[in-house]
C-alpha cells in the first residue's frame, strides 16, 4: 500500500516528466475526477478507466506543462496548488488547485479549481 504522500508524488511526476505510465496503479475504480473545464462547473468524470483516460490525454497534449507550486498534505487529502502553462509559441498560464482524496493507497477523488480562464 502507498503512503498519501508517495501516491501524490507519483500523480504529480506523471505530470510534470510527461509520463502516463506513472499513473498505472494510482487511481481507484471509484474515482471521481472534478475539472476546472468548460465553466461554469467543470466535468466530472466518474470511475477509475475515465479519470485515466482523462489524465494521459492531459498529459499527452502538446505544448503544455504542469508545475506543481506547493502540496500539503492533510491525513487522507491532499492539497496541490499548480501552474499549468500552454501554447507552442506565445505561452499562456493559470493557477489553479487540487483538492485530493487517497484511501487504501489509490486516489479517489480529485476535485480541480482554477485562479483564472483555459479559454484561448
Amino acid at each position: 500500500m502507498n503512503s498519501i504522500t508517495k501516491v501524490i508524488e507519483l500523480f504529480n511526476s506523471a505530470f510534470v516528466q510527461k509520463d502516463a505510465s506513472l499513473l498505472s496503479n494510482l487511481i481507484a475504480e471509484n474515482c471521481v475526477m472534478e475539472g476546472a473545464f468548460p465553466p461554469p462547473d467543470g466535468l466530472r468524470v466518474v470511475g477509475g478507466k475515465a479519470c485515466r483516460e482523462f489524465w494521459e490525454a492531459l498529459i499527452n497534449t502538446p505544448d503544455t506543462q504542469f508545475s506543481p507550486e506547493t502540496v500539503t498534505i492533510l491525513d487522507n487529502r491532499a492539497i496541490i496548488q499548480w501552474r499549468f502553462e500552454w501554447g507552442a509559441t506565445e505561452k499562456r498560464y493559470v493557477r489553479g488547485v487540487n483538492l485530493m482524496a487517497v484511501n487504501e493507497g489509490v486516489i479517489t477523488e480529485a476535485l480541480g479549481y482554477v485562479n483564472g480562464s483555459l479559454a484561448e
